[in-house]
C-alpha cells in the first residue's frame, strides 16, 4: 500500500465511507494538548486513530463499558540489557505493562562487542511489535580508564547507522570532562548530531559548567539525583528525564518538579531496571503511579509518560505520530481499569491488541563467548591492607561517597574487578562499605557498568575466586557463593549481559540469588545491580575499573593506599 493510499483510506474511515478496523465506545480519553479528559469515540484503521467523533462504523467493536484510554507509555531512557532479557522477551514483560515505545541506548552491548552490538538492537528492533528506538552510543568506551571489548567507536563508525530507520541521534554523552575540555573526538560526535537528537548524562553538574554542556546541544539528563540540579537543568532549557531503575530511584525526590507548566519538559525513565522488580512492581506504571500517589495530578502525570518524549524526540511528527490520542497519531492504547492507580486493563499497539500479537521473534548475535579471563590466584586477589580509601555505597543511588579507614574495619569488604577480555590483566583490587555489617562470602557479577569486566564483593578471598569462577565457567551472570560453595547463579551468556531463558525464568532465579544474598549477611536490596555500578568511572565520587581506582571528580586513577 503506496502512501496516496494510506491517505485515502484513513480519510475515507474518518468521513464513515469505510467501516475502520476497530472502534473503542463508551470510554473516555486523555486529550494531552490540553490535560483534560474527554467523551468519544475512537476510530483506528490501519494502527492509526483517524477520528474522535461517534457514528462511524467498524469490523471490530470495543465497549470500553466507562474506562479511561492514555497513550501509550514511552521510556525516555533505558539499556534493554539491564533487564537481563534479550529485546523480544523484554518487550514482552513491558508491552502488557503499557510500555509501547521506549528510547534504547545499547551502549552496554557496544561496549562488551562494539559496532555489532548497536546492529543487533537495530535489527532487534525492526521485528518488534513495540516501537523501540535507537540511540547511537556515544561512549564506547565511558572513559580511557578501563578495558571494554567492543574498541573505540569513533564518529566514522557511527555515522552510517545514523540512516537507520530506528535511530534516532546520540546516545548519552557521559564524557563529561571530554566536552568542557572541548576534546575533539568528543566534539565531531556533537557536531554530526547537531541537528538530531542528543541526549546527555550530567550528575551533579551546576553553573558554569552545565552551561557550557549544554550549550553544545546535549538536550536531555536522566541522571539528576537532587532537587536543585534538576531545577536548573530546566531551566537551562534540557529535558529532565525521572529515572526509577532497580538501584538509581529518583523518582520521589525529582516528582516535586512535575506540574502542568513543567511536563512538557518533564519525562519518565527506568535506565536500568530488572525484570524481577518489572514483575513485582511495575516498568513506567509503577513511576506513573507513585507519581500520582505523591500528589501529581493524574492527567500531568500521562502527560508527561507519553507527549512529552514523544515531542522531544520528534515522534509526534510525520504520517505515524506518537505520544497522543488523536487524529493521525499510533493507535498505542493503554486502556486502565483505574486511572488514579494506573491500574491497565488492556495495552493496543499500532490498533492490535497486545494479547493477540505473536511473539517477537528473536535475533542472533555474535556476542556469545564474550568472557576470557583466566582465573586469577587467590593472592592476586588480596591488594593492599591498613590505611585505605573506602567506596562508601548510597543505598538507592549509583553516586558514592567515600571515607580512608582501615581495611579491616568492621562493614568493609573487598571489593575486585577483573578484566574479561583475555588481554591477560592483573585484577585490581580495592574495598567498599555498604554491604553489610555481617556480610559474609561473595557476590559477583559480569554486569560492571560499562565496560562490564567481572566485579566481586566478598569478605573472604576463597570465595571471591569460587564466585569468579562461575562466572568464567558460565560466560557471565551473577553469583553467591559462601565456604566455596555456589548458593545461587544466573548464567548470562548473551555478552555478558543477557539470557535467552523466559523472564519467567530469569525473575525466578533473581529471587533465589536475592534470597541468598541476604543468606550471607548482605542488606542492599538489590545488591547484584548496586554492585554493577561500583566500576562506572563517569558517577562520582569514588569508583573500581579495571585499571585501578578512580576518583571521578579528578578523572584519574589514584591509589587504593591512604597513607
Amino acid at each position: 500500500m503506496d502512501l496516496m493510499e494510506k491517505m485515502g483510506r484513513r480519510v475515507d474511515a474518518a468521513m464513515g465511507r469505510i467501516p475502520c478496523d476497530t472502534l473503542f465506545k463508551n470510554g473516555t480519553f486523555l486529550d494531552v494538548f490540553s490535560c483534560e479528559w474527554r467523551k468519544g469515540e475512537l476510530g483506528i484503521i490501519d494502527g492509526t486513530l483517524v477520528a474522535l467523533e461517534a457514528g462511524l462504523k467498524g469490523h471490530r467493536i470495543i465497549d470500553l463499558k466507562g474506562k479511561k484510554v492514555v497513550p501509550g507509555f514511552i521510556d525516555a531512557h533505558v539499556h534493554v540489557e539491564s533487564s537481563c532479557l534479550i529485546p523480544s522477551n523484554f518487550e514482552s514483560i513491558v508491552l502488557s505493562k503499557g510500555t509501547t515505545t521506549a528510547i534504547c541506548d545499547p551502549h552496554e552491548l557496544a561496549n562488551v562487542s562494539g559496532l555489532s552490538g548497536i546492529q543487533y538492537f537495530l535489527k532487534s528492533a525492526e521485528n518488534m511489535a513495540m516501537d523501540l528506538r535507537i540511540m547511537l552510543s556515544s561512549c564506547v568506551p565511558a572513559t580511557h580508564m578501563e578495558t571494554n571489548g567492543g574498541g573505540t567507536l569513533s564518529i566514522e563508525d557511527l555515522a552510517p547507522l545514523a540512516l537507520h530507520p530506528k535511530a534516532l541521534g546520540l546516545a548519552e554523552m557521559m564524557n563529561v570532562p571530554g566536552v568542557l575540555n572541548s576534546d575533539s573526538e568528543v566534539l565531531k560526535k556533537l557536531a554530526f548530531f547537531s541537528e538530531s537528537n542528543i541526549d546527555g548524562h550530567c550528575p551533579l553538574l551546576q553553573g558554569r559548567e552545565l552551561s557550557a554542556y549544554a550549550s553544545t546541544g546535549i538536550s536531555t539528563c536522566h541522571e539528576s539525583s537532587r532537587l536543585d540540579e534538576a531545577h536548573e537543568k530546566l531551566i537551562k532549557g534540557m529535558k529532565v528525564w525521572i529515572r526509577e531503575g532497580s538501584v538509581a530511584k529518583d523518582l520521589k525526590t525529582l516528582v516535586p518538579l512535575l506540574n502542568m507548566a513543567t511536563s512538557s519538559s518533564i519525562g519518565f525513565c527506568t535506565d536500568d531496571r530488572n525484570p524481577l522488580d518489572i514483575a513485582q512492581e511495575g516498568h513506567l506504571d509503577f513511576l506513573i503511579r507513585t507519581a500520582i500517589q505523591k500528589g501529581i495530578s493524574p492527567e500531568v502525570t500521562y502527560r508527561s509518560a507519553s507527549w512529552s518524549v514523544a515531542r522531544h524526540y520528534g515522534l509526534d511528527r510525520g504520517l505515524l505520530k506518537k505520544g497522543a490520542i488523536a487524529p493521525g497519531y499510533s493507535a498505542d492504547l493503554v486502556v486502565l481499569e483505574d486511572s488514579e492507580q494506573c491500574q491497565v486493563s488492556e495495552v493496543w499497539v499500532k490498533g492490535k491488541w497486545v494479547k493477540e500479537l505473536e511473539k517477537s521473534p528473536a535475533i542472533s548475535t555474535t556476542a556469545r563467548q564474550t568472557v576470557k579471563a583466566h582465573l586469577p590466584e587467590i593472592n592476586e586477589l588480596k591488594g593492599v591492607e591498613g590505611r585505605v580509601h573506602i567506596i562508601v555505597v548510597n543505598p538507592g543511588k549509583i553516586i558514592t561517597d567515600r571515607e580512608v579507614g582501615d581495611s579491616k574495619k568492621k562493614g568493609v569488604a573487598r571489593l575486585t574487578v577483573l578484566e574479561r577480555y583475555g588481554k591477560g590483566s592483573k585484577p585490581a583490587n580495592g574495598y567498599v562499605n555498604g554491604f553489610g555489617e555481617n556480610f559474609s562470602g561473595a557476590i559477583a557479577s559480569s554486569v560492571g557498568h560499562d565496560s562490564h569486566n567481572l566485579i566481586v564483593v566478598g569478605s573472604d578471598l576463597s570465595d571471591m575466586q569460587a564466585a569468579l569462577k562461575t562466572l568464567i565457567d558460565t560466560q557471565g551472570g551473577f553469583a553467591v557463593v559462601q565456604n566455596k560453595t555456589l548458593l545461587a547463579n544466573l548464567a548470562l551468556p548473551i555478552g555478558g549481559l543477557m539470557a535467552e531463558s523466559s523472564p519467567r525464568e530469569v525473575e525466578q532465579k533473581l529471587l533465589k540469588l536475592r534470597e541468598a544474598s541476604r543468606s550471607i549477611g548482605c542488606t542492599l536490596a538489590e545488591p547484584f545491580l548496586q554492585l554493577a555500578f561500583l566500576s562506572l568511572p563517569v558517577i562520582p565520587s569514588l569508583k573500581l575499573t579495571d585499571k585501578g581506582l578512580v576518583d571521578v571528580e579528578k578523572f584519574s586513577i589514584i591509589s587504593v593506599s591512604a597513607v
